[in-house]
């Protein structure tokens, strides 16, 4: 298996010089799907000796005959996508194997390298939430501070939160609760500054206090309780590293985007978009100001506010992102106190 249509003619080339007795027969996505269909059932019938092919046989390809997979250059694929590829033989009750080749003499770098541990690591029954965990904290967490990836399941267990969830389930069907998806309190603003936001295993090596110390700063809103946060985590491991730093300034971020009403952010070299929650702003003439203080350098483009700005490192970047959120969150203070004055 090759991870690219365009490594395939070197492995044709080794096969047909190096193994020139065995047969083999090429399959990919770009094919038409009758060819495509033609050639994979002229292997499961044993025409071919080898199936040569793309990521295309991770989507459950079941041949109990096929008891050897080579995964060319597994360095270029994700943990997740070789769990399932490498569940590709061993259909059958044969011992199946499955070899994982990386480019010779070529340094992997650390995340690949990781990878590929983890996965010779995975020999039991049920390894699939570890390796998702694992996942998790090898390619970052996402939008780890919304309320989407709290991680709750891990706290109480598998099975306690299915029957917890099937109990809210039939409440919310009954009647008994109600509000629960429609709510304003249940969105959570989408952070995108494309900067490292992650606790490093280096920083905090046991991954279930990593998970427990995500799960905890995704509820801290306030820069006294964020202090305090850090605080702890320097009494605890020491000097923070330059990726926590950044994540607690995106979890402020996060916190004064909440308070504006601002639904998705996103920050780049050249500047930022921003969408507010429900495609709204709470005050209208705040957003007036907001806009023709930024020097024409701010203007409305279909749903989104587009800040037009020159930031050069990812620190002046963090820092544009916080001074627009709580330029926007200041506006909407303002005109909840101005609407306080008229009724008083």
């Amino acid at each position: 298996m090759v991870p690219r249509i365009s490594d395939l003619p070197e492995i044709e080339a080794f096969l047909t010089e190096q193994l020139p007795e065995l047969s083999y027969v090429v399959a990919h996505g770009q094919m038409a799907a009758g060819e495509l269909d033609d050639r994979m059932n002229a292997f499961y019938d044993g025409k071919y000796d080898v199936l040569l092919a793309t990521t295309i046989v991770e989507s459950g390809l079941d041949i109990p005959t096929a008891n050897t997979m080579v995964v060319h250059r597994a360095d270029m694929f994700g943990l997740s996508q070789l769990y399932q590829i490498r569940g590709r033989v061993g259909r059958s009750k044969t011992r199946a194997y499955a070899y994982l080749t990386t480019k010779p003499r070529q340094r992997l770098t650390a995340a690949a390298d990781k990878r590929l541990r983890v996965l010779g690591s995975l020999d039991t029954l049920g390894a699939g939430f570890t390796l998702a965990s694992q996942d998790l904290d090898i390619r970052g967490a996402g939008n780890l501070l919304g309320e989407e990836q709290s991680g709750q399941m891990r706290d109480v267990g598998y099975e306690l939160y299915q029957s917890m969830l099937e109990e809210a389930i039939a409440k919310i069907r009954s009647g008994e609760l109600e509000g629960l998806s429609d709510g304003d309190e249940q969105w959570a603003p989408q952070i995108n500054l494309g900067v490292p936001v992650l606790i490093p295993e280096a920083y905090v090596p046991d991954l279930d206090v990593r998970l427990g110390l995500y799960r905890r700063l995704s509820s801290l809103t306030t820069k006294v309780e964020l202090e305090g946060f850090a605080a702890e985590l320097i009494d605890r491991f020491g000097k923070l590293p330059k990726e926590v730093n950044t994540l607690m300034l995106v979890v402020r971020i996060k916190a004064m985007c909440k308070r504006a009403g601002i639904s998705k952010l996103d920050a780049g070299p050249k500047g930022a978009t921003l969408q507010f929650h429900n495609d709204k702003f709470a005050s209208p003439q705040g957003l007036v100001d907001f806009i023709q203080g930024q020097d024409g350098l701010a203007k409305v483009k279909d749903n989104k506010i587009v800040v037009r700005r020159d930031w050069k490192k990812d620190s002046d970047k963090i820092k544009g992102a916080f001074a627009i959120a709580r330029d926007l969150a200041e506006k909407l203070v303002a005109e909840k106190k101005r609407a306080k004055a008229k009724v008083n």
